[in-house]
């Protein structure tokens, strides 16, 4: 007896269908020529119906994408409200969700999860060699590893958002299954399980296997668990490669790939607090011998060429970026959240503490050091200021009226702030808005297709950087650490082994700011600088005391995150995992409430400070 859904073609069939219209439409794919009244038993007969499939799983994560913005970024320091905003955005901003909330509902997370059980179950039964480790590997191993990781990303930040998630059952594999068995009280029964011999489409002897499913409620440690183990152990390959096909190299990093597995293991060790296991992951990418370490930080997005990160899809950089075109009707809602100009709507903003970040960075700056006597210590020259290419026209813009600040006037503002005229300062930002612009370099008016990065190398870089600041190992009897190596990875990549041609600049150095004082550095003395004219304050001393070192300079990186992602959809899940990590809700509690106006700042802290409110309570029990 051979086992099959009879429901199977109303969830994939229907995906199939957009998958082609998509594919019909867009250069990007190969377009077999194929009849689109598509019976059940025909479904699966050729290839490029399984490969129409695989599009239309992304399809659904390109669904998410707003979702994912708004819950990763609106939550933490950086993204705050505009008087435009929605009332569902408010909600998020102020931790205050109704299930009504549209970025709050997990339907889209759930479809997806139903369309990869799906298609998980179809290839285990049509090609049941994806299950066999020994069997060689074909393109239906590689697209059986991408549903597999879909499902566990889609687990993974689902978790993320709501504390606790069902798990959903193999067998349930339409949305409304699932719905239907979220909503369910004790035991659920599948009854649509049927069972039929070859031909038994044209006969009666349909038999039906009912399945009681038991509600589990699975929390961080036991997705983390069950997801890792099956991309551990499941996954012979991941990513078809497409470029045979159609010549567009780009399609390699705009799917489910070796790399990105990678990655999506290692931020799921990280998050759990497992550093060897992530950083074996993590290396995996920058270490690659493959592919002549492409993902080390060497000049292709150097100084003003940073900002093409956010232009292009290219595989220097990028490891796994869901891809839109306005061209194919795949389009997003960014420019329109962002822009302060027509027809857009200007809903959301950076913080003042983003900012911060970027002008409030000096290069070029000479410190005259007294060790033996820090007070004395003092700037001989201040510097310039801002991470220039990183900040201004890149990651935020300066618009009055919808005219962009001129160069003339960003610097000028600068010289003033830095002679502590604040007042003349403000006179020339007066009526300046700031937007988010990582989404509009590049972009016409209307084209609201940008696309969204989920792993990127600057990313992995400052994970690994992260986990290194806290890395002890036993050498010999003498416990060895690697703050050094941390603090490498930011400056100028001096830890990576050069290959011919490729120098390493670490995360400040190919922005220009890792090398000398312009780097960052954690010592026994380290000094607290003006933020705006860089005059030495004072200084902290940590001497004698590593664990202050460690904290410190994660406090360092994480502010480099701040530079380097902000806006892409992980700020809030940093600040997570630092607290959880320090066992100090205040660390997030303190950051998120400063975005708030006083008197509504101490009502965020102190609801923040319980940690059951860091997420969006949608499942009760």
């Amino acid at each position: 007896m051979g086992m099959r859904k009879i429901r199977q073609f109303g969830v994939l069939g229907g995906m199939l269908m957009v998958a082609l219209f998509i594919a019909s439409s867009c250069e990007r794919f190969l377009n077999p020529v194929q009849e689109l009244n598509i019976t059940e038993d025909q479904l699966y007969d050729d290839w490029y119906e399984y490969r129409s499939v695989e599009m239309g799983l992304y399809g659904l994560q390109q669904k998410l994408v707003e979702q994912l913005f708004m819950l990763g970024e609106l939550r933490g320091d950086l993204v705050d409200v505009t008087p435009s905003a929605s009332a569902d955005m408010v909600e998020i901003n102020t931790f205050n969700v109704t299930r009504t909330n549209e970025y709050a509902s997990p339907t889209n997370m759930f479809k997806l999860i139903s369309a990869c059980n799906n298609f998980i179950g179809i290839l285990q039964e049509e090609h049941p060699e994806v299950l066999d480790p020994a069997s060689q590997v074909s393109n239906y191993d590689r697209l059986y590893g991408e549903a597999l990781c879909m499902r566990a990303w889609a687990y993974f930040n689902a978790v993320r958002i709501y504390g606790k998630v069902p798990f959903i059952h193999e067998s349930l594999v339409t949305y409304d299954e699932i719905e239907a068995f979220v909503n369910s009280s004790g035991t659920y029964v599948d009854s649509v399980y049927i069972s039929f011999s070859k031909d038994g489409y044209y006969n009666d002897t349909v038999l039906n296997h009912p399945i009681e499913l038991e509600k589990q409620y699975y929390d961080l440690e036991l997705v983390i668990d069950q997801f890792t183990k099956e991309l551990e152990t499941k996954v012979k390959a991941v990513g078809v490669n497409h470029y045979i096909d159609n010549n567009d190299i780009s399609w390699e990093v705009t799917i489910w790939n070796t790399w990105a597995w990678h990655a999506l293991l290692g931020q799921m060790y990280l998050t759990q607090g497992d550093l060897v296991q992530a950083a074996d992951h993590f290396e995996q990418i920058i270490y690659n011998s493959t592919e002549n370490n492409r993902y080390q930080l060497d000049n292709s997005f150097s100084s003003g060429g940073w900002r093409n990160i956010f232009t292009n899809i290219d595989s220097r950089e990028h490891i796994y970026t869901l891809w839109f075109n306005k061209t194919n009707f795949q389009q997003n809602k960014f420019q329109s959240f962002f822009e302060t100009w027509s027809p857009h709507k200007f809903m959301l903003k950076p913080t003042y503490k983003a900012i911060f970040n970027w002008e409030t960075v000096w290069r070029g700056q000479v410190m005259i050091e007294d060790l033996a006597n820090p007070n004395k210590t003092r700037m001989a020259y201040a510097g310039t200021p801002t991470d220039f290419y990183r900040g201004l026209g890149a990651s935020y813009l300066y618009v009055r009226n919808g005219v962009p600040i001129t160069e003339r006037e960003y610097i000028e503002m600068f010289s003033l702030r830095a002679k502590e005229d604040d007042r003349s300062s403000r006179v020339i930002m007066e009526g300046m808005d700031t937007i988010i612009y990582k989404y509009s370099i590049g972009r016409n008016t209307f084209d609201q297709d940008a696309d969204y990065i989920i792993y990127r190398a600057g990313g992995i870089h400052l994970y690994l950087a992260e986990i290194y600041a806290y890395w002890a190992a036993n050498r010999g009897g003498i416990i060895r650490t690697a703050t050094d190596v941390a603090v490498n990875i930011v400056n100028d990549g001096r830890n990576y082994s050069v290959q011919p041609g490729r120098p390493q600049l670490g995360i400040r150095g190919r922005v220009g700011l890792g090398s000398g004082i312009d780097g960052i550095y954690v010592g026994n003395i380290n000094y607290i600088h003006n933020p705006f004219t860089n005059k030495v304050l004072g200084y902290r001393d940590f001497s004698g005391n590593f664990p202050a070192k460690q904290k410190y300079l994660e406090d360092l990186i994480l502010d480099e995150r701040a530079r380097e992602l902000a806006f892409e959809g992980e700020r809030f899940y940093d600040l997570m995992r630092i607290a959880k990590r320090r066992n100090d809700p205040s660390y997030l509690a303190s950051r998120v409430s400063e975005k708030f106006p006083p008197g509504q700042r101490e009502a965020i802290y102190s609801l923040l400070m319980d940690e059951s409110n860091w997420y969006i309570n949608y499942f009760e029990e």
